[in-house]
């Protein structure tokens, strides 16, 4: 059987030397890109050649094919498309990895941004035939808010694509980072037929396999081999020459200082299909990446080295394993060392908890873990009272601050359909609900039964609704909502607002309150907002969450 985790320390895990080395081996990064970029394709083939898998996946698996691991959901299956991160740890070159695969789809971008702020850095991976995409955009926005060193991998190169320069020129002007070529590719579509190394100045030239399902056979040499118009068109070769012999006059040498700084990206070219360059940038990546870093809680800087142990919950993920109904939740450990039934404080409501049932991830795939250290992810499983941002520490006063909340664009109920299911429902959306499939909103006017739901897209309360169907037997329907603008109520002079707000709403409107107690106001239409805020001149009203 093949490794997938990563071996635990032989040392007592609370030793400083053994913590400080098994930090040092920590490799925590995120997978990001506009949906269709290839990001999934990618992790597959990153895992292939890690060791931890014997047979790549594809996306849109044949009956013969076996479906790729991240995307082990059934809905995924089904739709071809990621609808949830997945975490998946394995050993390789003598890092731990902990490899967080996202969803592209806009639609389901909050899963993505909560990862966000449990990674030490983040692959980009591009379309080489379309660029910069506006999810690609807004995700890239979301990583330099957050400090996360961007990787960027430009996939596809096995399809016809614009020419690498332009590529490089476009991610420059857009991102506004300076490009760091790692290595560069040799043509495109039928005729790409490998990388070029430029610290080794060295090529590397590839042989495809079938469906890219076992690892791709390399050969290296020079660049000015003769040899090479064997295996290379002329033209091909004469082109690659020239841009590369152009790269050194044009792009900064790589500063990884400038990298951590969001002032430097590495780019990488490939092909993950094909498995094209997959294993040039799964050891070049991991030798530039950097190690677990410190994380800002609301009462100082808490850094990967003390011996104290400090993480939070970014993520939390029902159903599993449908058959026992059980509940993980995602912890991002940031500091000390992490042992099965250690006590901890949880810090929001100041209760001491024993943390006894604690398992590595690897996608669906689980197994108990002894120890873990800053940088990993670990699941607690159980019937813990946790909430997507709370704090486990052994310092009780202690609060990370790192999830971020976001206003939903689309509003719907949904609706149990029929009486007799209506208690397997409702346990089955408060699962969900606190999984952050969806923003529940509480209006204390409504003679509704359930509460109105908030999304960033319509996807959302599809995948809702399926996962009450599939997992929980709860059939049900979604209902739209005459409402489709959201404003978060705030005193003008700072007062804090515990009672309902008296506020001169427009018609149709209506005043409700979100999960965490905060007033909001409902409209039918954003044209409403200047009449809103002319009537109530004491309140603010914020398109943010509070």
């Amino acid at each position: 059987m093949l490794r997938r985790f990563c071996a635990a320390s032989s040392m007592s895990a609370t030793d400083s030397t053994t913590q400080a080395l098994e930090t040092s081996r920590r490799r925590t990064f995120a997978i990001i890109s506009h949906p269709d970029a290839g990001k999934t394709t990618l992790t597959e083939k990153l895992l292939l050649y890690g060791g931890a898998l014997q047979l790549a996946g594809s996306v849109t698996a044949r009956a013969s094919q076996r479906s790729t691991t991240s995307d082990w959901m059934e809905l995924e299956k089904q739709r071809g498309i990621s609808v949830s991160s997945t975490v998946l740890q394995f050993e390789y070159g003598g890092c731990c990895v902990n490899l967080l695969d996202t969803p592209g789809h806009k639609d389901f971008s909050e899963d993505t941004y909560r990862v966000l702020t449990a990674v030490d850095s983040a692959v980009m991976v591009v379309d080489a035939a379309k660029g910069i995409e506006a999810q690609t955009l807004k995700l890239f926005e979301v990583c330099r808010k957050r400090g996360v060193p961007i990787f960027v991998f430009i996939n596809k190169l096995d399809r016809p694509s614009r020419p690498p320069l332009e590529l490089i020129d476009e991610l420059e002007k857009v991102l506004g980072l300076a490009p760091a070529p790692i290595n560069w590719p040799l043509g495109d579509g039928p005729r790409f037929r490998g990388i070029y190394d430029r610290e080794k100045r060295e090529v590397h030239l590839f042989e495809r396999t079938a469906h890219g399902a076992y690892r791709a056979p390399v050969k290296t040499g020079g660049i000015e081999d003769e040899a090479l118009t064997e295996t290379i068109d002329s033209d091909v070769l004469a082109q690659a020459r020239a841009d590369i012999e152009l790269l050194d006059v044009v792009t900064e040498p790589l500063d990884m200082e400038e990298v951590l700084a969001g002032k430097q990206m590495p780019i990488f070219f490939g092909s993950a299909m094909n498995n094209f360059g997959v294993q040039f940038m799964l050891d070049a990546f991991l030798k530039l990446a950097p190690p677990p870093s410190p994380r800002q809680a609301q009462e100082r800087l808490v850094l990967p080295e003390e011996t104290t142990f400090s993480g939070f919950v970014f993520k939390i993920q029902a159903n599993m394993n449908p058959k026992h109904r059980d509940r993980a939740a995602y912890i991002r450990i940031v500091s000390g060392a992490f042992e099965r039934d250690m006590n901890v404080t949880h810090t929001r409501t100041g209760k001491k908890i024993r943390l006894s049932n604690s398992q590595r991830l690897f996608a669906q795939d689980r197994e108990t873990v002894d120890t873990a250290y800053p940088g990993d992810v670990v699941a607690l499983v159980g019937n813990y009272d946790f909430h997507i941002g709370d704090t486990l520490a052994m310092e009780p006063k202690l609060h990370f601050d790192e999830i971020p909340r976001f206003a939903p664009e689309c509003f719907s109920y949904v609706q149990c359909i029929g009486t007799e299911k209506f208690k397997r429902f409702r346990e089955g959306l408060d699962q969900l609900l606190k999984e952050g499939l969806a923003q529940p909103f509480e209006i204390p006017s409504s003679m509704q039964r359930v509460p109105l739901l908030g999304a960033v897209g319509p996807l959302q309360f599809e995948v809702l609704q399926y996962r009450l169907e599939s997992e929980y037997g709860a059939p049900c329907r979604v209902e739209s909502s005459p409402w489709n603008c959201i404003r978060w109520v705030r005193a003008k002079d700072g007062t804090p607002i515990k009672d309902e707000p008296k506020l001169q709403v427009p018609s149709g409107g209506v005043v409700a309150r979100d999960v965490l107690g905060h007033w909001v106001v409902f409209l039918s239409d954003s044209w409403l907002l200047k009449l809103l805020e002319s009537r109530n001149e004491d309140f603010e009203f914020l398109a943010q969450p509070l």
